[in-house]
């Protein structure tokens, strides 16, 4: 059957699945949003609180680094407090894998390769199968072996696939398959094209991301190009978004990416304008107001946000709730598309919250009773 709309379709790249804990990756499983802590792992209280805060925001999966024996001690506490899958970052000690794997981890980010001779290798595949572990590969190119550095001259999109099927052979020379893998760049070209190289390659999930990105608005907009690319066309089973920004920020924006592109919906989708001087009130105001209000909204749904009756009654047409900017302080709610009512500038901000928390509810209502009478 043929899509209404074929320009918004996206094919995504058929992948085999794998579990991470509870959370299906790959196939026809969500595309899934992690990040990683950064507080000490050692400090299970402080770590505990910021996974919090990253489960708020939606985080499917949580990565936590154990680059020592006090971090792996920890972290079994860490696992039992989480209410997502954790997965240990783990470089080159191949004890602090073992020991993540017993106390709780559901997948171990290594590089087989940097973690010493086959027998390590094999260990670490057996703690992994023994407490049904998946594995994250994660080549980056800021790290890859010196012989492909040699072989290839810089990191390029070659030596990057090369260094992934070389840590996947270890993997199932060890009848090891259950793992997913990343080729990591900051150079947003060289990523992609990584990226696309491997997707040909290999039937694994892929973990897309484009590392060291930079700040909150430098690394989202590279995250964006990047990621975006990669969904866009159809590549990509779970992303994290770097950011030098609290992991709760990664979060947010790597739904923001797939929602822009249709692929997740999560909380309140804005669409707002730039403002000019035809605005009838503060829209960027108003609009960081109601972000940061709206937060707590997990419901998918959407709000516009238009100071003046230019595009403000179009766009407000599709969206769930929409208000335009009108004169003498006066605004025009739609509800559903439909002009309902006004509302003075004074009571503007609470009254959109309340009828976007009313929306959120009643949609949750309909789902729970379309559910209860399957």
């Amino acid at each position: 059957m043929s899509s209404i709309r074929p320009w918004r379709d996206i094919e995504r790249r058929k992948s085999r699945q794998i579990m991470v804990g509870s959370v299906p990756v790959g196939g026809d499983a969500p595309i899934t949003v992690q990040t990683m802590t950064n507080t000490p792992t050692s400090d299970a209280c402080a770590t505990i609180d910021q996974i919090r805060r990253c489960e708020d925001a939606g985080a499917d999966l949580i990565r936590v680094s154990c680059p020592d024996v006090e971090s792996t001690a920890a972290f079994r506490e860490i696992a039992r407090a989480a209410q997502v899958p954790l997965i240990a970052d783990i470089h080159f000690h191949y004890k602090r894998a073992l020991e993540a794997a017993d106390a709780g981890a559901a997948c171990l980010r290594i590089n087989p390769g940097n973690i010493g001779s086959d027998e390590r290798v094999a260990e670490v595949v057996r703690a992994a199968k023994a407490n049904g572990c998946a594995i994250r590969i994660g080549v980056n190119a800021g790290s890859l072996e010196k012989d492909l550095l040699e072989k290839y001259g810089e990191p390029c999109p070659e030596a990057l696939v090369e260094s992934a099927l070389d840590h996947i052979k270890l993997l199932q020379d060890h009848d090891f398959h259950d793992y997913k893998v990343a080729v990591k760049a900051s150079d947003v070209f060289l990523a992609v094209a990584a990226y696309q190289g491997l997707a040909d390659a290999v039937d694994c999930p892929l973990h897309l991301g484009i590392t060291e990105a930079g700040g909150l608005i430098g690394g989202t907009v590279k995250s964006a190009i990047g990621i975006g690319n990669l969904l866009w066309a159809g590549i990509g089973d779970t992303l994290r978004v770097s950011l030098s920004a609290e992991p709760e920020e990664e979060v947010r924006v790597g739904f923001e990416i797939l929602k822009a592109l249709g692929l997740r919906t999560r909380g309140v989708r804005v669409v707002s304008c730039p403002s000019c001087a035809r605005q009838g009130f503060d829209v960027i105001r108003t609009v960081e107001a109601l972000e940061a209000r709206l937060q707590h909204i997990k419901t998918p749904l959407s709000l516009s946000v238009l100071g003046c009756v230019v595009n403000g009654p179009g766009e407000a047409r599709e969206t769930d709730i929409g208000i335009t900017g009108g004169g003498n302080g006066k605004h025009m709610v739609y509800l559903s598309g439909v002009t309902d009512h006004h509302v003075q500038s004074d009571d503007m901000l609470d009254h959109i919250v309340s009828l976007v928390e009313a929306k959120a509810a009643e949609i949750e209502a309909a789902e729970a009773q379309a559910q209860a009478a399957e």
